[in-house]
């Protein structure tokens, strides 16, 4: 009997640890009711206007969104958090608009030349008038991953400065116990393997496009790398001069030229010991650019926490404010602004219901809520690269970042999907947040993308901070099984990255609705949770977050 006294008393306080800490209290479910269809359209409908044109990083559409992102914090009541007393961290961006001239291979059996545009995009990857390759040799590495890891390493140690290197896009999945099998990991994205290529001293990267490998058509490859493309400015390190991508019809052209088969080299790249193949071909390029200056903004607001301990603490909200601009060169009487309704405007405007359903509540949570409008996403998450790399508070005192990239335009869904099902202690909470609704958690059901590392969530994570990050269900209410599937594909084909991507009367936000509230009470949560969320064991981002923890310390003690 002595034995059992403990195990019950264990017993009895786990329902008062869970009255202590109550998955929704009735405040914070009165504050969601704010979150309504009406004021998420309107946010919409202004932030996509033609007048916007599109909200391309450093024009007057930019700064006409982060004036009116402001706006809306500043009659909330929340205290700016930029610099200098503003809502506005401001920074630099290098716009880039290349010229290609051209990509030539030549070999002893002859010459291809590929169209751009057609057969190519490329950007220059310096910042720089002028980028060129001149007879680089070509040379094929698989995925061009290196992943300690799991053993792999796609370079086998060959010497490949100044060469060139073609690159196959994702990463392997026929083997489910290597790259966790058709999940792609940050392995399998382009920005990894073009930074690969600079690591290894590579003059140029060319990364084939298929539509599966890349999980979207060509067309956005053409929309999204052409134009003036934009970084954060050069810091010390290794570049390539060209970064490019190839169809496959071209390709296979191109190692028709050097002998060889692509689908035999890309059965050889599965394996761990792929040997880089030389394919005796030289590639020549000349590119011009026009390289500029351009200012942007994150824009950021504060709602302090109530806690005198745990307001030094931070839930970060963030969505992308950014899109595409204008379309370049377009036909008289064609649409060529890039609205970007869905994205982001739509995150935009979830992001800005949050926050007043958290100005609703009767006092602030105990933990700092910071909201983030971040910029230049579409340009390679380069906003919140900026902002991860100078925050207002240290990365070991951010307990969570809620990202919001999109919306449900279709209505209820019975699921909700969550990005990286599986990597944090925020999925219990997660899975009881939708539970209060009568939803059910899915992991990504399109786990073959690879969207965790393709938003802004990604470069917090990579901090050490634990992320949640959403897609919309795919099992909607009133509609038969695989109707949610067809409408995101058919969304894909025809208006992602497009100049057809604007509000339109037909969008049901109901579900959207649901699913903002859900990221309301999941903040306000981890905002008044006695322990901050952490990565689960074992996770990629683990020791990020250790090592951030221990910071605080080392700071501590000095």
């Amino acid at each position: 009997m002595k034995h059992l006294v403990p195990l019950l008393l264990a017993l009895c306080a786990v329902p008062a640890l869970a009255q202590r800490t109550p998955l929704v209290t009735p405040a914070e479910k009165a504050a969601s009711a704010v979150i309504v269809p009406d004021v998420l359209r309107a946010h919409v409908r202004f932030l996509a206007h033609d007048l916007l044109e599109g909200r391309g990083p450093g024009t007057r559409g930019d700064a006409l969104a982060q004036a009116y992102i402001a706006a809306q914090f500043e009659a909330l009541g929340l205290k700016p958090a930029g610099t200098d007393g503003s809502y506005f961290q401001q920074f630099d961006l290098v716009g880039i608009t290349s010229h290609p001239k051209g990509l030539t291979f030549r070999a002893p059996q002859g010459t291809v030349e590929l169209k751009f545009h057609e057969d190519f995009i490329a950007v220059s990857g310096v910042q720089a008038p002028e980028a060129k390759l001149e007879d680089s040799e070509l040379v094929f590495v698989g995925y061009g991953i290196q992943a300690p890891e799991y053993e792999w390493d796609d370079f086998k140690g060959m010497d490949l400065r100044g060469k060139t290197l073609l690159i196959l896009n994702n990463d392997p999945e026929d083997d489910p116990k290597l790259f966790a099998g058709r999940t792609r990991l940050w392995y399998g994205r382009w920005d990894y393997k073009y930074e690969q290529a600079a690591k290894v001293g590579a003059a140029g990267a060319i990364i084939i496009h298929t539509t599966p490998s890349a999980g979207y058509p060509w067309q956005v490859v053409q929309t999204s790398w052409t134009g003036e493309q934009f970084e954060l400015p050069a810091t010390e390190g290794p570049r390539t001069q060209v970064k490019a991508w190839t169809t496959e019809a071209a390709t296979r052209r191109v190692l028709e030229l050097a002998g060889r088969d692509l689908d035999a080299l890309r059965a050889a790249a599965q394996q761990r010991d792929f040997q880089p193949v030389p394919l005796g071909v030289k590639v020549s390029a000349r590119f011009t650019s026009e390289v500029r200056r351009r200012p942007t903004a994150n824009v950021l607001a504060m709602l302090p926490g109530s806690d005198p301990k745990l307001s030094q603490q931070v839930v970060l909200y963030s969505a992308h404010h950014d899109h595409l601009g204008m379309k370049q060169g377009g036909k008289p009487g064609e649409d060529t602004i890039y609205n970007g309704a869905l994205d982001n405007a739509a995150g935009v405007a979830a992001m800005l219901s949050v926050a007043k359903a958290f100005r609703e509540l009767p006092q602030p949570p105990r933990r700092t809520i910071l909201f983030a409008a971040v910029a230049a996403e579409e340009q390679g998450l380069l906003g919140s690269q900026y902002l991860a790399e100078h925050p207002p508070v240290p990365a070991g005192r951010v307990a969570a970042n809620i990202n919001i990239d999109g919306a449900n335009i279709h209505g209820r869904t019975k699921d909700l999907t969550v990005i990286g099902l599986g990597k944090s202690s925020l999925d219990a909470t997660i899975t009881g947040l939708a539970k209060t609704q009568g939803r059910v958690v899915k992991a990504d059901q399109l786990s073959d993308r690879g969207f965790f590392y393709r938003s802004d969530q990604f470069n917090f994570a990579k901090q050490g901070i634990p992320a949640a990050y959403f897609g919309s269900g795919m099992d909607f209410v009133g509609r038969p099984e695989g109707w949610g599937k067809q409408q995101r594909e058919a969304w894909e084909a025809k208006h992602y990255h497009q100049p057809s991507d604007e509000l339109r009367p037909e969008w049901d936000l109901t579900g959207a609705v649901e699913d903002v509230r859900l990221f309301f009470l999941l903040g306000a949560n981890v905002a008044r949770a006695p322990e901050m969320p952490r990565w689960n064991k074992g996770d990629e981002f683990e020791a990020a977050r250790l090592e951030s923890l221990e910071a605080l310390k080392g700071g501590a003690s000095k």
